[in-house]
């Protein structure tokens, strides 16, 4: 089974979090909440839920991890200026582990700069940043590029939980 990080700040789009988090534990793999700090809470912009983070980026190892997900909302705009959450991913990518985002969280994946050369998606408010930092875009509701899975909007979930639990397994 494999072990996946959430990254997570306060103010993420709370279905982004819930349901991919909550089919990734179903099918076994074990789940670890990455925040800014342990122990700090991060509750959704929604209201609907609330987590804490079980450690912070700064104890996060990428050879502990067998990939990330990153869901959107506010919360990557905060994750993507802390440099051991840009230290993660980037070295996640490294070992060519999966990395993934919904909404937003290509956010943290272009301060990472992960995306040269790969395709994704995105919210379409920040599809020119996606493309600026050298993916190439396409505006589907899922898209793989190697080991990374990007989608846009809470409605493209199920897609996006699909391709996680089949890049797990």
């Amino acid at each position: 089974m494999a072990k996946v990080a959430f990254l997570l700040a306060g103010g993420f789009e709370d279905s982004e979090m819930v349901n991919p988090y909550e089919a990734i534990k179903e099918a076994g793999h074990e789940t670890v909440i990455v925040g800014l700090e342990k122990g700090i809470d991060c509750p959704g912009k929604q209201g609907t839920v609330s987590y804490t983070a079980e450690i912070g980026a700064s104890e996060a190892n990428a050879a502990e991890f067998d990939g990330v997900v990153i869901p959107g909302g506010g919360a990557p705009e905060a994750l993507r200026v802390n440099e051991d959450v840009v230290r993660f991913v980037k070295e996640l990518n490294d070992q060519g582990k999966l990395i993934s985002g919904i909404c937003h969280g290509p956010q943290v994946m272009i301060s990472a700069d992960v995306l040269k050369g790969k395709e994704a998606t995105s919210y379409i408010g920040i599809r020119d940043d996606v493309k600026l930092a050298g993916a190439i875009y396409k505006d589907e509701e899922v898209v793989v590029g190697d080991n990374i899975v990007t989608s846009r909007t809470p409605v493209d979930e199920p897609a996006f939980i699909r391709e996680i639990l089949a890049k797990l397994s």
